[in-house]
């Protein structure tokens, strides 16, 4: 009997009613082997296909590798530039700051000298008055 399709491999399966014979496939010689063997054929142009499309995505995975590396690197290159920069920079900003906050400290401390030396000035003559009663205290009590 010559076979047309896959679905001649299996016997007619009797109508509903009593049990008939059941459909089971029927003894073949050549196997499904044979039967799969257009249908492989007719697949190993797309077969072919897909391989080349993975191929040409291998390629171009590695190419997209390369480039994300040697991008990473020149990030990475220019990222201690910055970093260089960015140090002498807040080296820079720490110095300004210092610089500030001793200019301030010292006017401060200017001012506070000014105050005392004024308050100094300012005690001259009691003091003098107090040496020199102090001094002539003596000489009058002795005369």
């Amino acid at each position: 009997m010559a076979r047309l399709s896959i679905l001649d491999r299996f016997r007619p399966v009797g109508a509903p009613g009593p049990a008939g014979p059941s459909g089971v496939p029927a003894v073949d010689d050549q196997g499904p082997a044979m039967e799969l063997t257009p249908v492989f054929a007719a697949l190993a142009a797309d077969v072919k296909a897909g391989e080349l499309l993975v191929e040409e995505a291998r390629r171009q995975a590695e190419h997209d590798v390369a480039a994300a590396r040697t991008q990473a690197a020149a990030m990475v290159s220019q990222a201690r530039l910055d970093a260089s920069a960015a140090r002498a920079e807040a080296a820079a900003q720490v110095q300004r700051e210092a610089q500030e906050r001793d200019s301030r400290a010292m006017d401060q401390a200017a001012l506070e000298a000014n105050a005392l030396e004024e308050s100094g000035l300012a005690r001259i003559p009691a003091v003098v008055a107090k040496v020199i009663d102090t001094l002539l205290s003596p000489r009058k009590a002795g005369r």
